[in-house]
């Protein structure tokens, strides 16, 4: 799959099959990651790779009670408070793999490196036939420092990016895109 192709055809998935995630696969996805434009080519980000089912299934727990301990009574969050509610949903849909693209240093840029790392990693996973999801409910719970000490992390780094990566059962239809508004300065 070309560039173009990988680009208009990556969707969120959130639904996936049991096969597994090869560390070939896991480590092609890295690699295309850490080819991402950085700032001031600093390369200020770690990966932590994350197969153990249940430890994903007690961090989506976790990550569910902490989320609904933190969302109040914000009318944004009230269409998820159903689901996360739910003992049966994982916020990581079941995929058998989760990336944490990491900052490893307190820079105004670093959240920007590793988004752009995760864009490439992402890509990457489409065109190889995987598929991805960032798992912003995953977040709050992955920087606190008891999680950051159970994932053997160094205090120091900055979850920015969960993904999650497996096979997905189907390919989701493309959402509309509206053309946005463009302000053409020559």
């Amino acid at each position: 799959m070309d560039t173009m192709q990988s680009i208009y055809h990556r969707r969120a998935i959130r639904d996936f099959s049991d096969a597994p995630v090869t560390a070939e696969q896991v480590n092609f996805v890295i690699d295309a990651a850490i080819q991402a434009p950085n700032a001031m080519d600093k390369q200020r980000w770690a990966f932590a790779v994350i197969r153990n089912r249940a430890l994903l299934a007690r961090i989506s727990d976790e990550a569910k009670q902490l989320t609904l301990k933190t969302m109040g009574s914000d009318p944004h969050f009230a269409p998820f408070r159903e689901f996360l509610s739910s003992a049966k949903f994982s916020i990581f849909y079941n995929a058998p793999v989760l990336i944490l693209i990491c900052g490893t240093e307190d820079d105004r840029f670093v959240d920007h490196d590793c988004c752009l790392a995760a864009q490439n990693l992402m890509l990457a996973a489409q065109a190889s036939g995987l598929g991805t999801c960032w798992v912003g409910f995953a977040e709050a719970w992955l920087n606190r420092p008891e999680a950051k000490a159970e994932l053997r992390l160094p205090p120091h780094y900055k979850p920015i990016a969960p993904i999650i990566l497996g096979h997905p059962r189907a390919q989701p239809p493309a959402p509309p895109r509206h053309r946005p508004d463009i302000a053409w300065i020559d």
